[in-house]
Parts: C-alpha cells; sequence; structure tokens
C-alpha cells in the first residue's frame, strides 16, 4: 500500500525533509506526494532520486502536483 504525504502549502524545505523522513522510515515501496508548488515539485523529485527511488509519475490539475514515487531495484 502507498504512503501519502499531503505537503500543499507547504515551502521548502518543508516538503522535501517529509519525504525524505518517510523514505528513512522504510516502511513503504511506494510514496505519493501532493505538492502545489514546482519549486517542490523539482526538489522533491531530486530527493528521492538521489536516495535511489525511481519517479513513476507526476501528475497536475489544477496547479496540485501528485509525485509518485517508487523503491528502485
Amino acid at each position: 500500500m502507498a504512503k501519502t504525504i499531503d505537503a500543499r502549502g507547504l515551502s521548502c524545505p518543508q516538503p522535501v525533509l517529509m519525504t525524505l523522513d518517510e523514505i528513512k522510515a522504510g516502511k513503504a515501496d511506494e510514496i505519493i506526494i501532493t505538492v502545489d508548488n514546482d519549486a517542490a515539485k523539482e526538489n522533491v523529485s531530486r530527493a528521492a532520486v538521489s536516495r535511489g527511488w525511481i519517479v513513476a509519475d507526476i501528475g497536475e490539475k489544477e496547479g496540485v502536483f501528485g509525485i509518485t514515487i517508487k523503491k528502485g531495484n
């Protein structure tokens, strides 16, 4: 089951820190992070990749981004 992080309304580095905390917890193979600005979208994606995760999808609806990351092999 995917873990969900709602980081709407938060500015960096908060969405990145929340994502890294969940990655470090090691309980999820998939995490969906919701953010509402381009900087957070880019920074969360880059942080996940730097930790060996894969950005599986980035969807956008009305200025809200859903970033799906999956644990790398």
